[in-house]
């Protein structure tokens, strides 16, 4: 049992809680300021927790056992996150080194509840006690506990009026368009506070470059690439340093072009209140700002016509609709791959939208209509080959392309004119930025004093520099020069005539890229509704054009087999005739060829492709049309090709039957050609044994071998 200790004279001890046990271990004054700006500026504040130590002494501790933690100056106290210290101290206090906690007031020591009762429980249990500014507390009895956890939630709730009044504040200035933030770039405010756009030309000719760009181009990446290939940078003002102010061109890249294109204050607008700046990092209590953009319809502050505009306001809003529809593979700009009619095609039964699907490394298209079998699990609605429809697409659209032909090639002429207009512009703007480098690294060459050698070589190198770069550039303009003229030459219009005119060359030549016709393609249609009769090679084709008109067109689509043929009884009776009346397969696919029939997959009908029907049709043994073939065969012998006509197998499972032993038969020549021979019986009675053992079968063993006839 431990024997309190007597005070020291002069202390002030609070009778019945501080104890010899309290003493003999360490009294930790806990010192922390928010925030490095109060650190800095409310220097009395941190001298007041430091002097904390001088009030231990007086309770009793000697100096040696005074230890002062002040690793979380600078660090905020909502949450234990982040914060050395005060990890530290509970560690100390949970492996009972500590008898008091002194801090100049429960705000220091945590602002969160969670982290103030873990520090109290953890107090109670170590038998450590607690001092601030207005006496001292056991957290082990009622009465201190209370009082403790009334002052923790009182500092918690500190914390959120000040900040809840902070951000009224800001609201409250931000209504009145006078909340103050970085300038976006082609944006300067004046010492008088006024905003107006940048006074440098080249910077305000690269914002409206940007905006025109995407304009045609409807992406991103597409004005990326366009200022890449052109030598365009964006332009940035230096905020802080030696050279504030000044312009540096940096190289083109997604982030900054999306953010010119999403920022409403290209079209003039103040807004506040655009991004989420208050999200839980993932597996911690702690909060940090995100960049999270809100819909228009979530912006705190929208005042409109505010500053002077790049863009008009209509421009901004069909600007961010199309950034929207860029984010689905169905809408927006057109994406990889051949297909014409990507997003646009829509199932005539079931009414949603059909996937597109390469196969063969793109070389085959297949459109199919899969919502039912994705959501209910259940069959495809309907599939067809792509090749046929984006050909008939093709054909709708150079007709109706064609009769334009000549406003085409006016129109085409005007905007590379206006575009190669830009791009001079550009050019011009640059050479003058760099000549007025050069003349000024000259002044300054020549204002310095000869003798100061020192600073005359560092601006003779900036002379020489500023030289070089323009040479440099004065070269690449006039490669730019050679390679594009100001103005089209006769000879360039005559060829975008010959092009306007010739719109089918234009459409098929290897220049022109897959997304291209399919942007032409989402220009003039709105969307294509298909159906399929049944299963059939018949296929109904809605086109809804832009404007509202709607066309309907009938064609025929290759499908896999004979049996989906809509007419698929007349065209096998009809060949059934032809061989019963003794023709062969040369004569009867010129006959069918002469009536208009076609294939499965189109085309005409070849003494191959009769032949195989005659085969699977049980007519001709294995392809052979000559009776002789199998005149040595035995009553209830069949071939494999008509087992499988019989049976309703593949051939290449009966097949598998036979190499494996398990269907008996012979093999026998006719006709320069060698022919199995077996009995339907033995095939039926194998299929069932099959079936039967493949029930209780787990895992698969072959079947027993059937005994030879």
């Amino acid at each position: 049992m431990s024997i309190p200790l007597q005070p020291k004279v002069g202390t002030l001890l609070p009778p019945g809680k501080i104890q010899g046990r309290h003493l003999d271990r360490l009294a930790i004054v806990y010192v922390r300021q928010s925030t490095l700006q109060q650190l800095e500026h409310h220097r009395e504040s941190t001298s007041l927790q430091y002097g904390l130590a001088e009030r231990a002494y007086r309770l009793g501790w000697p100096h040696p056992r005074v230890t002062v933690i002040d690793d979380d100056l600078g660090c905020s106290g909502a949450s234990a996150e982040g914060r050395p210290g005060f990890q530290r101290l509970v560690a100390e206090v949970g492996l009972g080194h500590v008898g008091l906690v002194l801090g100049f007031e429960v705000s220091r020591l945590a602002r969160s509840c969670r982290d103030w009762y873990h520090l109290l429980e953890i107090c109670a249990l170590a038998e450590t006690l607690i001092a601030d500014s207005d006496g001292v507390y056991d957290p082990a009895l009622y009465n201190d506990r209370l009082l403790l956890g009334l002052k923790g939630t009182m500092s918690e709730a500190e914390l959120h009026i000040m900040r809840a009044r902070l951000d009224q504040g800001r609201r409250h200035k931000a209504e009145r368009g006078e909340l103050g933030f970085n300038l976006a770039r082609g944006y300067l405010k004046r010492p008088s506070g006024e905003v107006t756009l940048d006074p440098d030309e080249r910077v305000r000719d690269t914002i409206r470059i940007i905006f025109d760009v995407f304009a045609r181009r409807r992406s991103v990446l597409g004005v990326v690439r366009y200022l890449v290939a052109h030598s365009i940078g964006l332009p940035d003002r230096i905020r802080n340093g030696p050279g504030k102010g000044d312009v540096v061109w940096r190289t083109p890249h997604r982030s900054g072009v999306l953010n010119i294109i999403s920022n409403p204050i290209y079209a003039g607008a103040y807004v506040y209140g655009r991004r989420h700046t208050d999200a839980l990092v993932a597996g911690t209590s702690r909060r940090r700002a995100v960049a999270l953009r809100r819909r228009p319809d979530g912006w705190q502050v929208l005042l409109k016509d505010r500053w002077p505009a790049y863009i008009s306001w209509a421009v901004y809003e069909e600007n961010q609709k199309q950034l929207a529809a860029n984010q689905s593979k169905h809408t927006g700009v057109a994406r990889g791959g051949p297909s014409l009619l990507s997003g646009l095609l829509v199932c005539g039964r079931c009414g949603h939208r059909m996937a597109t699907g390469y196969r063969t490394n793109g070389r085959d298209l297949r459109y199919a209509c899969t919502r039912p079998h994705v959501e209910r699990g259940e069959a495809a609605c309907q599939s067809l080959s792509g090749g046929m429809l984006d050909a008939l697409i093709a054909d709708l659209v150079l007709a109706v392309l064609q009769p334009s032909a000549i406003e085409i090639s006016v129109q085409l002429a005007e905007d590379v004119e206006l575009e190669r207009a830009q791009r001079h512009r550009q050019w011009a703007l640059r050479l003058e930025q760099a000549r007025f480098e050069v003349e000024r690294a000259e002044r300054q060459y020549n204002a310095v004093e000869p003798e100061n050698r020192l600073v005359a070589r560092t601006l003779e190198k900036r002379w020489e520099d500023a030289l070089a770069a323009e040479t440099k550039l004065q070269d690449e303009h006039a490669r730019f020069l050679a390679r594009e003229p100001a103005r089209l030459t006769a000879s360039e219009h005559e060829a975008i005539r010959r092009l306007a005119e010739d719109v089918p060359a234009l459409w098929h030549a290897a220049t022109t890229k897959p997304a291209e016709r399919k942007e032409i393609v989402r220009l003039l249609l709105e969307r294509v509704v298909v159906t399929i009769e049944g299963s059939s090679e018949n296929l109904t084709v809605e086109c809804h054009w832009a404007g509202g008109s709607q066309t309907q067109h009938q064609i025929v689509r290759p499908v896999r087999g004979l049996a989906q043929l809509s007419r698929h009884r007349e065209l096998v009776a009809r060949i059934k005739a032809l061989h019963d009346d003794g023709a062969r397969p040369p004569a009867i696919a010129r006959a069918l060829n002469s009536e208009g029939w076609r294939r499965p997959r189109g085309g005409p009908f070849t003494k191959g492709g009769v032949r195989s029907t005659l085969h699977r049709m049980g007519i001709l043994p294995n392809g052979l049309d000559r009776p002789s073939a199998v005149a040595d065969r035995a009553e209830g012998e069949c071939t494999v090709a008509e087992l499988s006509a019989k049976m309703r197998l593949p051939e290449g499972t009966i097949y598998s039957w036979l190499h494996k032993g398990w269907l008996p038969a012979r093999r026998i020549m006719a006709a320069n050609h060698a022919l199995w021979l077996a009995r339907q019986e033995d095939a039926m009675r194998l299929q069932r044994q099959r079936t039967v053992e493949g029930q209780r079968r787990t895992p698969y063993t072959a079947p027993r071998p059937l005994a030879s006839p």
